[in-house]
């Protein structure tokens, strides 16, 4: 008997190695997948409405940011808001609105504390250039409201002219 028996047998064959080419069923799943959630990061990050009040809320940072005169953050938070409304709301309904009428317009849709005093200071500071002790108190106050009138109006759709 021969004591080699095993040099006797054939050679192995393993199989073929699998190709990158077509991808699996998986693979196809998942790059569909991706493709989407790119679609719907693009429609989103170009939604005209969301990157006003993006914007809007990156200037409210910024006025936040600053520790300046107490009258030129009034003057800036009226502003951002006179500017913000006339985009979303229209010239037709906001640029005729001013006193407690713009008070009452930015509390009705989402500046909830700006139809009290701290909407009137807000004016007095920005308009007479009367700043009281609590105009100190008050410039949070202005920037919380201010924030909250962007957050919300931003989702009422515009509104056809009285």
């Amino acid at each position: 008997m021969n004591t080699n028996w095993l040099a006797q047998l054939a050679p192995e064959y393993a199989p073929a190695r699998p190709g990158w080419w077509p991808p699996a069923p998986g693979w196809w799943a998942l790059a569909g997948l991706a493709l989407l959630l790119a679609a719907i990061g693009i429609a989103w990050w170009r939604n005209p409405r969301l990157r006003l009040r993006r914007a809007a809320l990156g200037e409210l940072r910024r006025i936040r940011a600053t520790e300046g005169d107490v009258i030129r953050t009034a003057r800036a938070v009226q502003n951002l808001l006179r500017r913000y409304a006339l985009t979303v709301f229209g010239h037709d309904r906001v640029a005729r609105l001013h006193g407690d009428a713009w008070l009452r317009f930015l509390a009705m849709r989402g500046g909830d504390s700006m139809n009290g005093a701290i909407g009137q200071s807000l004016l007095r500071a920005n308009f007479a250039g009367v700043i009281a002790e609590e105009a100190y108190k008050d410039r949070e106050a202005w920037l919380i409201a201010a924030e909250g009138f962007v957050r919300r109006a931003a989702r009422t759709q515009r509104e056809p002219p009285p």
